[in-house]
């Protein structure tokens, strides 16, 4: 199985004159969930080469053991360092694709025309399309049959209550709670910083961090259930 990862190439957090990218530990834990379960990974991003880390999500406070065994692994440190041009990936290459999140996405990706473009291929060819905590944005322009791609779909990302947490509410271009509904998705959460994930037909998103373990397992189990039914 193949799986195309979808990294921001934004580094700046609207005007605070602060740094931002994808969070570490949305890159690395669905990057071992990935390769752990055998699958062949291809990661991308709209600029190529290596994408920005938030360093926010580097911190002390947010180490975990997927961060850890990232900063161990040379060889993955280069996978990252050496991202593919998105606009050269095409959905009949791969069986699904994977966003993660940071608030980099919610600046290029959430307008990027060649991920819309990209999203859509994937899903309107029956593939699985999966984002965690902010990267669920990027769907907002992405439709699927002239509608928008999670109206009437369960689905979850960065809760309002958690950008308040980290106060950005007033720095992002639009909160992701708040524009899931407004697309039409029946929103759901657990508490802040909680892992929830929800997968709903081939739509699966996660609603932050701790999420992207739970997110990237969903995203193999739902290859595996198609692999399985393919083979039956």
């Amino acid at each position: 199985m193949k799986v195309l990862m979808v990294f921001t190439s934004h580094d700046t957090l609207g005007n605070t004159g602060r740094k931002t990218g994808f969070w570490l530990e949305e890159g690395a834990a669905p990057y071992y969930v990935f390769k752990d379960a055998g699958i062949e990974l291809t990661l991308a991003s709209p600029k190529g080469g290596q994408p920005p880390v938030d360093p926010k999500s580097d911190l002390p406070e947010n180490q975990t053991p997927a961060m850890t065994r990232f900063k161990k692994d040379e060889a993955a440190q280069m996978v990252f360092a050496n991202t593919k041009r998105l606009k050269d990936m095409r959905s009949e290459d791969f069986d699904a694709v994977f966003y993660p999140g940071g608030h980099g996405p919610m600046w290029d990706l959430a307008e990027d025309r060649d991920s819309i473009n990209l999203i859509e291929s994937f899903y309107n060819s029956g593939k699985p399309v999966a984002a965690v905590c902010h990267a669920p944005g990027v769907l907002h322009h992405v439709t699927y049959k002239g509608a928008p791609i999670v109206k009437g779909k369960r689905v979850t990302g960065f809760a309002n209550s958690e950008e308040e947490a980290v106060q950005l509410t007033k720095v992002v271009p639009f909160l992701v709670e708040d524009e899931l509904k407004r697309l039409g998705g029946l929103f759901e959460k657990k508490g802040d910083w909680e892992s929830f994930a929800i997968t709903d037909g081939r739509l699966i998103t996660g609603q932050n961090p701790a999420s992207s373990t739970a997110g990237a397992q969903a995203l193999v189990a739902l290859l595996s259930s198609v692999q399985a039914s393919t083979a039956a």
